[in-house]
């Protein structure tokens, strides 16, 4: 194994090709490699938002591009305190780098190719795998992207991370900018707005960064739930969102959870949010989560079988990025070592991955305690035969929430609730004729489902 400069600067070679340049440019460029062995890399960052935003982003990119360039599976932390060295770009590759405008372009023509660069060639709409826990939120983001302004405006989803929620609101971009001459489209991250309109503050031109984005016809803001308890910027964006709305212009934005679920988050905003369509993301069911990893799968020369597939899929339930992490390790290591990957190979090298998931199970009877709770009955009454509504219906939510959020059969749900198979059926039928019928019940369960998972 090479020494901890020249590895890093191989996988930055990688992870260069795989990121646009601002991405690569804005969360990679500044990382330090402090040391690189078989078992371990440390990497130094400028500080912990930074170090947030990497672990839930990009740390399992990074192991997998490692695993590819050392053969070996390093487990990868994050060190706060370091900042990287001036004039220190990451080397590049000539296939890599982007092609110069032509000089015959325009100015227009080469804004748009700027602008273009932003966003993640990747995320587009049929590159997202649809299941049961994302269709209505894929449906909606696409009628959107059909025709901004005109429906569910302002789009909110909402959802846990790694979800794919930010391949949503790019894939509405480049769709737009697609389909529309010389749209005028902003994409930016909650920290990339605070970043400009502080900056706006400091060097007195608030006006500029208010004609920038009050002129769009398109903005698209991730993770807003970072604007709560900071009043200044929620005041702006206040400010921004009305200007924007009343130009009949397209406001789509993403958060982990529902607007009036936000503390800190003022109630003129969670009532603006929620003027349009709110819509939910939750973690993919085992059916869909075998149908990402062979999409995923078909871009990679090595092929795993289905029975490490399922394997993968049956293990990492939690969200589409740590099962697309667990995909690139697998096929990394593959392709380095010439060997096939058996269940036995994938658990070894998953390890810390599968312990991490594991941890985070839900089980049925956090399950059932949660929803006791949330209809206040008591916890006895899951297994009871008592039959009133107002305890018939909580259990029934509790064993369809069983069915959805683990992957035990009905008939071992059924003993756990001392019932036979056939009421856990017939609770999930109920349960979904009442979501159907019921828009509020249908907010109030992912409400309960996220508490669940927290």
């Amino acid at each position: 194994m090479g020494n901890t400069t020249e590895i890093w600067q191989q996988a930055c070679k990688r992870l260069r090709a795989l990121l646009n340049e601002d991405t690569y440019d804005r969360w990679i460029a500044g990382i330090v490699p402090l040391a690189i062995d078989a078992k371990q890399c440390r990497l130094g960052v400028t500080n912990e938002v930074f170090s947030d935003w990497l672990n839930i982003n990009y740390k399992d990119l990074i192991s997998g591009t490692l695993t590819e360039v050392t053969g070996s599976v390093p487990s990868v932390t994050f060190e706060t305190g370091h900042e990287a060295p001036p004039q220190a770009p990451a080397p590049r590759d000539d296939a890599s780098a982007r092609p110069a405008p032509s000089a015959r372009k325009g100015k227009r023509d080469r804004n748009r190719e700027a602008d273009e660069n932003l966003y993640n060639r990747r995320f587009t709409f049929d590159s997202f795998v649809v299941g049961d826990s994302s269709r209505f939120a894929h449906a909606a983001a696409s009628a959107v992207a059909k025709s901004p302004g005109k429906t569910y405006n302002p789009l909110f989803i909402y959802g846990g991370t790694g979800l794919g929620k930010t391949h949503l609101l790019q894939a509405i971009a480049q769709e737009v900018m697609r389909r529309r001459k010389r749209p005028r489209v902003e994409y930016l991250s909650s920290e990339e707005f605070a970043n400009a309109f502080i900056d706006g503050l400091t060097n007195n031109s608030l006006s500029k960064f208010r004609r920038r984005l009050r002129n769009l016809d398109l903005l698209l803001i991730d993770d807003v739930h970072f604007f709560k308890g900071k009043e200044q910027m929620q005041e702006e964006f206040f400010h921004t969102f009305n200007a924007l709305y009343n130009g009949h212009s397209q406001i789509v934005l993403t958060s982990d959870r529902a607007p009036h679920e936000i503390a800190g988050l003022e109630k003129r905003l969670v009532s603006r949010f929620e003027w349009g369509l709110t819509t939910d993301i939750l973690p993919p069911d085992l059916e869909t989560r075998i149908a990402i990893l062979r999409k995923k799968q078909a871009t990679h020369e090595v092929k795993l079988s289905d029975d490490v597939l399922f394997f993968v899929a049956s293990r990492i339930r939690s969200n589409i990025r740590r099962l697309e992490g667990a995909l690139i390790r697998l096929v990394s290591y593959a392709s380095v070592t010439g060997g096939g990957i058996t269940e036995d190979t994938a658990e070894q090298l998953l390890g810390p991955l599968l312990d991490e998931e594991a941890s985070s199970l839900v089980t049925v009877e956090q399950i059932q305690r949660a929803v006791a709770e949330f209809y206040d009955i008591r916890l006895a009454d899951m297994t009871s035969k008592r039959r009133p509504q107002n305890i018939a219906f909580p259990r029934q939510v509790a064993m369809f929430l069983c069915r959805k959020m683990t992957d035990f059969s009905s008939p071992t749900i059924a003993e756990h609730f001392s019932r036979n198979h056939a009421t856990i059926l017939h609770a999930e039928a109920a349960v979904k004729r009442r979501m159907s019928d019921n828009a509020d019940f249908r907010r109030e369960l992912g409400m309960l489902e996220r508490k669940i998972r927290v």
